[in-house]
């Protein structure tokens, strides 16, 4: 219960900046809720002073009072609905603000263990749930809570005995809300999970799309979607019976002291103790009674599928953010790396993805990293922008240590052109220029799309560098996604670069174009090389073989092919592929 109130309680803080309008909203509500009671209590002067005294007063102004109590709800109502929608509103867009501000600041492992259907559906569908706890809840309960102490004060004035009567349902009304609300919350988490799984799903499958048309996956993606599905029409049905259940209950709980009440109020009529006006007066707050009550009861089943999701919101955000306790700021680096005994572990236990790897890398030279899968190239370059922080030893940039330096500092001195190049569905030049802090010149974009041997095939594009790349780049080839990339790196202008597998899977044409490209890009720059194709690092200045996250071999080129060690070894079998592939 503690833990209900505390995460409700921070729930509604992010109401506070709209308080005016949520001041608003509850006055409407109020208002409203107000008229309700006078109904009931108009009812018996209305019909004991119409039809037992004929008071020509009460039977002139009955109609008029009747229509100004109906005017003044309904604007109260409109005006108070409005404002609690424009809060709810507000609320989920900060709330999506805030899980995408903590999206951009998770470090890289987090993103490693989560599926991104999973964080996709935190910020679509959890955030939507949120809005009625936070906000049409409160005017509800607090809207029916004065219809009911309204109605239940005239029924005291009325005859207080029977009042009393009718209140031996509450302890029953509490129970039964009180058991329902357990299943309603678990139910609302598991439903949360599976529309996570669904997204996931849906993701990967329009992403994977070739893959599944030319393997036939379309039966196994359909009875993975079913299966999803049918879980969330299973937990929608949980849902179900569990608010459904609780109107009728409660409905028949109070039916059952409402027809005893009736029984009694009969009785009393018969005797005289009570007039025809107070005796349906009495009988039709009894009855709009039921109303609020059902209305409380159900506002139950959106506060705890609202309060789950608010679990799975806060859980995204209270996530800790990337490391970054660095207070150094370096300005243009040299671009002078040295690793001292850098060894890390992803996780807990005793594997090492590098152990103990120490090199030292001289400003505008170029090392290529070599070496099997799995042998810790990628850990290796990771380490630098910092996606990784070593588990032990120390990496140096001109003689700083990372973990000292400010993660923008450091970040603005490293550009990376990787295999899986990263294009955003907009223009030619917004990717270009993408990140950079200012207005960047045409010039300058066409520059670095020169240099990256891009405007060859922009030119020929209908609307050059003002064409739309679509989503991933998928309107552009491979080499040409590759060559953009390149015209980024390269409009950055930063002193240390990163190649990963920056020519793979091209065909002969593309790569050469690519591959000249890249020699513009790392002249006097620090550039670390991660290959496969050994071919296209045999002009590094040094080559750096990897094993099981060590270093085993270290020269260049020639050096290490007289050494009859592991890259020559690499190189006879690539080279034997290349000439039975001819």
């Amino acid at each position: 219960m503690k833990t209900t109130l505390k995460l409700y309680a921070r729930l509604l803080r992010y109401v506070v900046p709209y308080w005016h309008a949520f001041a608003v909203s509850i006055v409407g509500m109020a208002i409203s809720a107000a008229t309700e009671p006078l109904l009931p209590a108009l009812l018996k002067p209305f019909l004991d002073g119409t039809f037992v005294h004929k008071d020509d007063l009460v039977m002139r102004w009955a109609p008029v009072l009747i229509l100004a109590i109906f005017f003044v709800r309904g604007i109260a109502g409109f005006v108070g609905s409005y404002a609690i929608h424009w809060v709810g509103n507000k609320l989920v867009m900060d709330l999506r603000g805030e899980m995408f501000r903590k999206l951009l600041a998770l470090p890289t492992h987090y993103y490693d263990d989560h599926a991104t259907g999973t964080l996709i559906s935190k910020l679509t569908y959890d955030v939507m749930n949120v809005t009625a706890a936070a906000t049409s809840v409160v005017t509800i309960t607090i809207r029916d809570t004065i219809i009911i102490i309204g109605l239940l004060g005239w029924l005291f004035y009325l005859d207080w005995k029977l009042t009393m009567l009718s209140l031996i349902v509450a302890p029953i009304v509490a129970l039964v809300i009180s058991t329902i609300n357990k299943r309603l919350r678990s139910s609302s988490r598991d439903m949360q999970r599976v529309m996570g799984s669904i997204t996931q799903v849906i993701e990967e499958t329009i992403t994977a799309h070739k893959v599944v048309k030319l393997f036939g996956g379309q039966e196994y993606e359909q009875k993975r979607f079913y299966d999803e599905i049918n879980l969330v029409r299973r937990h929608l049905m949980r849902q179900a019976v569990a608010a459904l259940a609780n109107v009728p209950i409660v409905q028949m709980v109070a039916a059952i002291a409402l027809s005893m009440v009736i029984y009694l109020a009969i009785g009393q009529a018969k005797s005289d103790t009570s007039t025809v006006g107070g005796f349906l007066s009495f009988v039709t707050a009894m009855l709009m009674l039921t109303a609020p009550l059902k209305r409380i009861t159900s506002v139950n089943e959106f506060m705890q599928r609202g309060l789950a999701a608010a679990e799975s919101v806060f859980e995204l955000v209270d996530t800790p953010s990337e490391q970054d306790h660095g207070k150094q700021v370096i300005a243009r680096a040299k671009g002078n790396l040295v690793f001292e005994h850098v060894s890390l572990s992803y996780h807990s236990d005793d594997r090492y993805a590098l152990s103990d790897v120490s090199l030292d890398i001289p400003a505008g030279q170029s090392v290529a990293l070599v070496g099997a899968s799995g042998s810790g190239k990628s850990t290796l370059a990771n380490l630098v922008p910092r996606f990784y922080s070593p588990t032990s030893g120390r990496i140096l940039l001109d003689g700083h240590d990372l973990a000292d330096l400010t993660l923008a500092s450091l970040r603005a001195n490293i550009a990376l052109v990787s295999q899986e190049v990263v294009l955003f569905n907009d223009t030619i030049a917004a990717n270009i220029s993408y990140g950079q802090m200012r207005e960047v010149p045409e010039a300058e974009i066409i520059a670095a799309a020169e240099a990256a041997h891009a405007m060859e095939f922009i030119r020929e594009l209908p609307e050059g560098l003002n064409t739309l790349v679509g989503e991933k780049g998928v309107r552009l080839s491979g080499g040409q996604r590759q060559r953009l990339a390149i015209a980024r790196a390269i409009l950055k202008d930063a002193p240390v670069l990163i190649l990963d597998e920056a020519t793979s899977a091209l065909d002969s044409e593309s790569e050469r174009h690519v591959q000249a490209a890249l020699e513009t890009l790392m002249q006097g720059r620090t550039t670390l090389v991660i290959a496969h194709r050994l071919s296209t690092i045999e002009k590094a200045d040094r080559i750096v073989v990897m094993q099981k996250g060590r270093i085993v071999e270290m020269g260049t080129h020639p050096e290490l092919l007289a050494a009859e060690g592991v890259y020559a070894q690499l190189h006879r079998i690539q080279f034997h592929g290349m000439l039975l592939e001819q």
